[in-house]
């Protein structure tokens, strides 16, 4: 069985072939190369193991029954209610104000929304004002690096520690008898060869046996605790950058109780930036870029209580160094010998804190290599388990909170500009899915590395950060902190995609050319839909009927203007002129379709040397379907139903097909705000791969696209162009076009409301 599908509620549902979940079937004592769990919508989740009863699996391609016992079905009912008390007030809300921030609200809280919310975001981490760098007086700090082979990273490492340390320090460096010849006589060299200002600071001190890490660490933490110092501990794989003495200890005076302090880093678990405890590979020219992005974050206001430090750069208080001079020699060689001292030091009242001003570089594992790193975490993690009961849970909620998410995402954007030479793609987004989204999350792929702004979710904005698809996201209300945080890219490729929803769209030509303001950024306008031309971006009037380009100086019908937050109106003259002011300063204006360049043209007509036509390409291929052998007809509409989709055409024609014994069913979601009759099937939702087989189920013989706004391209319509079979739509739009190119299309002809559903029945039914 490749795939096993589900309806539960009338939500369509599928599982991944094999899915396993083992910690599910362990927790229930089952068989773990069976067990999974399932999540469905807002609604709560499905677990099956063995022996459990109220799944079952057909093996055939009918739809598989399943059956809830009563506890899991009180329990999902319980669910559900506990989740609509929560949407009730903002449910509330946009009834009263129709702000589609409650709405997207209301969403979130049941669990429908197109996108998961991030965490709001700490505004004032990034100051409009940067504050004073901090004063070089922190020290005397003794900085002790053990070495243990990685050759060719030492010239790097310690180049970096004399170039950039700005403290009084002391330079201790441990040689734990290298396998690799090279690295003794390279040291010997280095220290007698330091430049003047570090003679008599460098101290080079050379193991008889190989002590392992800890033990060559401890030798250089009595160095400090002999002369009282504050101690920093550097791995030798460790790229520091310039000034990072200063800000790592600078945390250590705030407080008595700052027991550690570690930077954020490309590999330091939860100080990992763009992704937290996601190791990503650097360059060490990478380092200088994230970091001078990194020193724009307020390190006073960002500065976070954190369960433990991170030992491959750590700054340790002398005052708590005296209380706890070394690490546990228990731990071997090394890994986990860190959080031991850390959880010492909390036990007694001390406090570990992160330094997010500062980036640092690390290559990782090259000291014992990856293989035999997974090795030594795996063995030292059970001794800590088995002394910190609680540390794992602790580490867990910190990630799953992530107190670090607004400095690791500031911090990210010095990684996704890291190249100054490439503008970063800036993509203005909305939250409701569907085929922009889709494209958008195409154009991220072939990106790598992207930054979009979500607009219309709980929040004004999500600020979303692709890397590698990997994402770091905050949300905020304050679009001041967005512009500030898209200047620390050094160039920008900003691209509007679509913001319907925004609850201040009037502000958003305004944000838009905000982001454009050097000469070498772009901006790209993007014409998924006509949000640009018209508050109502399919086009329709306020009676829900299309009539045409709507044009400022002549258009008066309510459903083209808007109140902004003031109340005062916004009238389509004022609308088109904002969005005209965008559309001049823009690099490139991008249709879908013939159509649509027609519609923007009659609004800017001073733009025809600029608007470019590129039709999308199928996101996936379309089976060429073979039509049912039947005596019986079944128009089958085609893709998910809203309003301006023609949800309000379906129980009319459905009648007049009835009457002529045509069946009529849905192949997508109908909006539940339209009633549909029980003898219209609504099959749910699809997969192009399964159009074949929905064909013969269903007995289709043609398909219709009910849309009665122009679409300025119709993914639906070209679907159901290549299966061969009949395609009705309405003749406007990217849709219209479409079905009078092809063979197989029939345009129907359009006109005013009223007469749609008959005018689509008598040309279905001839």
């Amino acid at each position: 069985m490749d795939k096993v599908s589900l309806r539960y509620l009338g939500t369509a549902v599928e599982m991944a072939p094999r899915l396993l979940r083992e910690d599910v079937a362990r927790r229930t004592g089952g068989n773990p190369r069976v067990g999974f769990d399932l999540t469905i919508g807002g609604l709560g989740g499905l677990m099956y193991h063995p022996g459990a009863p109220g799944l079952e699996l057909g093996a055939d391609a009918d739809p598989v029954p399943l059956v809830l016992p009563r506890r899991p079905s009180a329990s999902i009912l319980l669910r559900f209610l506990a989740d609509a008390c929560r949407a009730g007030p903002a449910a509330l809300s946009w009834l009263a104000t129709r702000d589609p921030r409650h709405k997207a609200r209301v969403k979130e809280r049941l669990g429908f929304s197109a996108h998961a919310p991030a965490q709001l975001a700490q505004v004032d981490f990034l100051p409009s004002q940067p504050r004073p760098a901090p004063i070089a007086e922190a020290g005397p700090v003794t900085i002790v690096v053990p070495v243990y082979n990685a050759f060719d990273l030492l010239p790097d490492t310690l180049g970096r520690l004399i170039r950039h340390t700005d403290v009084d320090a002391q330079l201790v460096v441990v040689e734990d008898q290298s396998t690799d010849p090279r690295v003794r006589p390279f040291l010997q060299h280095w220290a007698e060869t330091v430049p003047a200002d570090w003679q008599g600071r460098v101290e080079l001190i050379e193991n008889d046996q190989n002590l392992g890490f800890i033990g060559s660490v401890n030798k250089g933490l009595a160095r400090a605790v002999e002369r009282g110092n504050h101690a920093i501990l550097v791995n030798s794989d460790a790229l520091v950058p310039a000034g990072w003495t200063s800000r790592l200890l600078a945390p250590l005076q705030a407080a008595a109780s700052v027991a550690t302090v570690t930077p954020l880093s490309n590999d330091a678990e939860i100080f990992t930036v763009p992704v937290i405890c996601k190791r990503t590979g650097i360059a060490s020219a990478d380092v200088d870029s994230i970091d001078a992005v990194a020193r724009n974050i307020d390190g006073q206001a960002a500065l976070l209580e954190v369960p433990t430090g991170v030992g491959f750069c750590m700054a340790i208080s002398g005052s708590w160094l005296r209380r706890i001079p070394a690490l546990d020699d228990a731990f071997g060689r090394g890994y986990g010998e860190e959080v031991d001292w850390c959880q010492r030091a909390r036990s007694m009242g001390g406090i570990h804190v992160a330094a997010p001003n500062l980036f640092v570089g690390h290559v990782g594992g090259e000291s014992f290599g990856a293989d035999a790193k997974a090795g030594l975490v795996a063995a030292n993690h059970r001794i800590i388990q088995d002394r910190y009961p609680t540390y794992d849970a602790e580490v867990q909620s910190f990630i799953q909170t992530d107190p670090m998410a607004t400095v690791r995402f500031i911090a990210a954007l010095g990684w996704a500009g890291r190249d100054a030479t490439r503008p970063v793609p800036v993509y203005i987004a909305h939250w409701m899915g569907g085929g922009a989204d889709h494209y958008l999350t195409d154009r991220i792929e072939k990106d790598g590395t992207a930054v979009v702004l979500r607009f219309g979710g709980p929040n004004r904005v999500q600020v979303e950060l692709w890397i590698g698809g990997a994402k770091t996201s905050v949300a905020t209300d304050d679009l001041d902190f967005v512009t500030r945080a898209m200047s620390l890219l050094p160039r920008r490729h900003v691209v509007y995609n679509c913001a319907v929803g925004d609850q201040a769209p009037a502000e958003l030509p305004a944000f838009l050319l905000g982001l454009v303001k050097d000469r070498q950024d772009r901006l790209e306008i993007l014409f998924h839909d006509f949000f640009p031309i018209s508050p109502s971006y399919n086009l329709l009037d306020a009676d829900g009927a299309y009539r045409g380009t709507p044009l400022g100086p002549t258009s008066t019908d309510i459903a083209h203007t808007l109140r902004d937050g003031s109340g005062q109106v916004i009238t389509l003259a004022d609308w088109q002129g904002r969005w005209g002011m965008v559309m001049k300063a823009a690099t490139e204006v991008v249709t879908f379709s013939n159509d649509s360049m027609g519609h923007v043209l009659a609004v800017w007509p001073e733009l025809a040397g600029k608007v470019r036509c590129r039709p999308h390409e199928m996101r996936r291929p379309v089976p060429r379907v073979d039509p049912p052998r039947t005596d019986t007809r079944t128009v089958a509409v085609l893709g998910n139903i809203g309003a301006q989709k023609g949800a309000g055409l379906i129980a009319p024609l459905g009648a007049a097909l009835a009457a002529k014994n045509i069946s009529l069913v849905v192949i997508g979601n109908v909006d539940p705000s339209y009633a549909i009759p029980s003898r219209i099937t609504v099959n749910g939702t699809y997969d192009v791969c399964d159009l074949p087989d929905l064909v013969q189920r269903y007995g289709i013989t043609e398909w219709l696209v009910p849309s009665i706004w122009p679409e300025t391209f119709s993914y639906t319509t070209h679907e159901a162009l290549a299966t061969g079979l009949p395609v009705y739509a309405f003749d406007i739009g990217a849709q219209g076009a479409a079905v009078n190119r092809a063979d197989n299309g029939h345009p129907v002809k359009f006109g005013p409301t009223a007469t749609l559903a008959t005018r689509l029945a008598e040309t279905i039914i001839g």
